[in-house]
């Protein structure tokens, strides 16, 4: 070996967003000039940039060389040791690669991030409002979420109450409020409440939703019933006031004039019975038969021709349908994608691409369906043109749910709609795992990530969270 090196200090320790430089010294052993080129090698590649990239030294000289670490204020820059490596290659012996190691310790950062999906949610009994927890930091969450309200108007129901979160993953909280008095009669009331995400020592991060509370009955039913109960009651008091009395007023003749009013014996003849009035029915309204002429439908001349059937357009349930009626036992996900400049593609199955690669084309909505999973539920989060972090936001749609063989869609197809940047989806609780993969903009492919039913979270988030990129194409499996 022609070439001794050095790494001072041989570990290092940096913060997201920061950098720190390591030196790397290096000496020409051999007995000839070469020249060595420096490439930085391992996961944290990306992030390192060494200067002089290319440096040439006499036999017996040393040289050296500085080592920039830079890694992001991002999930992807993982909290703790992370080795590194530099592949330095001698000119005149290529062959004689020397790879020195070292380390750099990544400081742990947390941010996190919450919001309403949606803000505002209606019922008469019931509303049931969604908290998506991002988790933005380097380390794994872990908090609680409670629920509270000016005047303890509502009672909350939570679940999971508490959640753990890993870096660059997000959580859905289901919850469901409850107003403890029913508004019988009356307008709406607006009712604000707070959710709160309580990390260990750290200030509770708080969410500000409104409940608006509908009456059972609107104002003006109740008007109208009290007014028809009044009407009612005036009118029997008056017939119990004003009840005529019928009198027998032949019977009182007969009594004045001295006629008995004992009936006749039964050997008396009895009067005839009165003649019975003929009543002649009216002629029978005749009807033209069916089929007949004078105008008639159906085969007649001059009925309306038949129309064309439009074709039926084929959609990610009815390509999931195909596949539950050949292998009725099994799992199965299929999905298209509506892509900027072409509109929606034709339905793909089971881990296949649906979108384009490379062409720049944005994916502005996805359509979903499944079949053995017991059905799915998705959520979109897309561009934000006010956005001052640099990130997206869901767009403010509920959560769109579907059974098995149903389409599911989230995002939005009309023209100016904004372009999707991730997405969150699930399977029905004890239907297994769904997994995706997604290409982005500027990024390829991201690694494939999976659900975890029955394990507190449920949901998988793909995508990026970044304002500036955007889905390209997206692959699903179950």
């Amino acid at each position: 070996m022609s070439l001794w090196t050095s790494l001072e200090p041989a570990s290092a320790t940096v913060d997201p967003g920061g950098s720190t430089t390591v030196r790397l010294r290096l000496r020409n052993t051999g007995d000839v000039v070469d020249e060595y080129r420096f490439e930085p090698v391992g996961d944290i590649a990306p992030w390192t940039t060494v200067e002089p990239q290319t440096l040439r030294l006499y036999p017996g000289t040393t040289g050296t060389v500085d080592l920039t670490f830079a890694p992001p204020r991002t999930p992807d820059a993982t909290a703790g040791p992370n080795p590194y490596a530099i592949r330095i290659t001698p000119t005149e012996h290529p062959e004689a690669v020397t790879v020195p190691e070292g380390n750099l310790t990544i400081t742990p950062f947390t941010e996190v991030r919450a919001e309403l999906v949606p803000p505002t949610v209606k019922g008469r009994f019931r509303g049931r409002p969604k908290l998506a927890v991002d988790n933005l930091g380097n380390t794994k969450v872990t908090a609680s979420v409670g629920g509270s309200d000016n005047g303890d108007q509502l009672s909350y129901d939570i679940h999971p109450s508490n959640i753990q979160i890993e870096p660059g993953r997000a959580a859905f909280v289901k919850t469901t409020l409850k107003p403890r008095q029913i508004i019988w009669f009356g307008s709406k009331e607006e009712r604000p409440y707070t959710l709160a995400v309580q990390r260990s020592g750290v200030t509770p991060l708080d969410v500000e939703g409104t409940y608006v509370q509908r009456g059972f009955l609107p104002r003006w039913l109740a008007t109208f019933l009290g007014i028809l109960m009044a009407l009612a009651i005036t009118f029997v008091m008056l017939w119990i006031a004003y009840k005529p009395k019928v009198n027998s007023a032949a019977t009182e003749k007969l009594q004045e004039a001295g006629v008995s009013t004992v009936p006749p014996s039964p050997s008396a003849s009895p009067p005839p019975p009165p003649s019975a009035a003929v009543t002649t029915p009216p002629p029978p309204v005749q009807t033209p038969a069916a089929g007949g002429g004078g105008g008639g439908g159906g085969d007649a001349g001059g009925g309306s021709e038949e129309k064309e059937p439009k074709p039926q357009v084929k959609t990610a349930a009815t390509a999931v349908q195909r596949l539950a009626a050949q292998d009725p036992g099994g799992r199965h996900i299929c999905y298209r994608a509506f892509v900027t400049g072409t509109g929606w593609t034709d339905a793909v199955c089971d881990g296949e691409t649906a979108g384009t690669v490379g062409k720049n084309k944005p994916i502005r909505a996805l359509n979903v369906a499944v079949s053995g999973t017991k059905g799915t539920g998705s959520a979109a989060f897309v561009h934000f043109p006010g956005s001052t972090d640099g990130k997206g936001h869901y767009n403010g749609e509920p959560w769109s749910f579907a059974p098995d063989g149903i389409d599911n869609y989230f995002g939005d197809s009309k023209k100016g709609s904004p372009n999707l940047l991730g997405f969150t989806i699930n399977v029905d609780d004890g239907g297994g795992p769904v997994c995706q993969t997604t290409h982005v903009r500027n990024e390829g492919w991201h690694g494939m990530g999976c659900d975890k039913p029955g394990e507190g979270e449920g949901f998988i988030f793909g995508g990026t969270l970044n304002n500036d990129l955007w889905l390209e194409a997206v692959k699903f499996t179950v």
